[in-house]
């Protein structure tokens, strides 16, 4: 299953000057992906890239029914402290997508890092949105390229 999965990351903050372009080549990156055999899509429900790549997923699984999005979350209050639309959209997602999995039951320290480490070690493949040399993006970019996953980044 590794090898037709493909694991989402990227900052929570798209600028807006280019939110069009990077949404655009996310979809096209996920057709060429899928016509070469990739169909699980997980994301870590994060907001910004991570909301972005799952909504991707869900808008083109209407044309492309074999396509599964798959949640990958830290905990179960992963929510806490988000505005109410911003819960409402996550909540759409959840809803929407083919599987849900937590990593950790409830928020504590590294259970980000335990997120992204499951993501990757479960995907052959890692599209990214990275624009920054450090941080929890460039900390699992490095850990995919270093266990070997093709990278493609949005940016």
């Amino acid at each position: 299953m590794r090898e037709k999965t493909c694991c989402f990351t990227g900052h929570r903050h798209i600028p807006e000057e280019t939110y069009q372009q990077v949404k655009k080549k996310l979809e096209q990156t996920i057709k060429k992906l899928y016509n070469s055999g990739i169909i699980y899509y997980g994301a870590g429900g994060a907001l910004g890239f991570d909301c972005l790549a799952a909504e991707t997923v869900l808008r083109l699984r209407e044309n492309y029914p074999k396509l599964r999005l798959i949640l990958v979350l830290p905990c179960k209050d992963q929510t806490r402290g988000w505005k109410a639309e911003d819960k409402n959209k996550y909540e759409e997602i959840r809803q929407r997508a083919d599987k849900a999995v937590y990593t950790s039951e409830i928020y504590a320290t590294g259970c980000m890092h335990k997120r992204n480490r499951h993501l990757v070690d479960c995907s052959s493949v890692c599209v990214c949105y990275q624009t920054q040399p450090r941080g929890g993006t460039a900390y699992t970019v490095n850990y995919a390229r270093a266990h070997g996953l093709a990278i493609f980044n949005m940016a």
